[in-house]
């Protein structure tokens, strides 16, 4: 089961805030939000809230353990910019660009079923080489 949870018009640029999400992409949450909290990096405060956000969803809505979350993507896209201009020598204007960001995050519960069709998988295989080999020393 996936959870996504979504902050928009964030007023951070995303070049910044996608350094702070690379390092807690493929995490478990509770590792997640260690790192976050100590990144001394205004992004890093931003995605945390967006975070608890998503942990909170999947618990509460979809019913899923907190323990065995991770983040399956943590993704930064660009929002819409604010222009604004500065004067500067002989009349002109210098531009200055206010970027804002979306922060999406995407939570995956790993399912402890996968380990147990591995295991069927191993226990079909033994059951089948056993006649087999028994057949061969006969």
């Amino acid at each position: 089961m996936e959870v996504k949870s979504t902050t928009k018009f964030v007023r951070l640029s995303p070049k910044k805030a996608r350094d702070v999400a690379r390092e807690i992409q493929g995490l478990p949450v509770s590792s997640a939000l260690d790192i976050l909290t100590f990144t001394p990096k205004k992004a890093a405060q931003l995605i945390g809230k967006t975070l608890k956000t998503a942990i909170a969803d999947a618990e509460n809505n979809f019913s899923l353990d907190t323990s065995t979350l991770v983040i399956k993507e943590a993704v930064i896209g660009a929002g819409p910019t604010l222009r604004r201009f500065k004067p500067r020598a002989k009349g002109s204007a210098g531009p200055i660009l206010k970027r804002t960001a979306h922060i999406s995050i995407t939570l995956v519960g790993s399912a402890p079923e996968k380990k147990k069709r591995a295991a069927r998988k191993a226990a079909t295989k033994k059951t089948e080489t056993a006649p087999a080999a028994a057949a061969a020393e006969a």
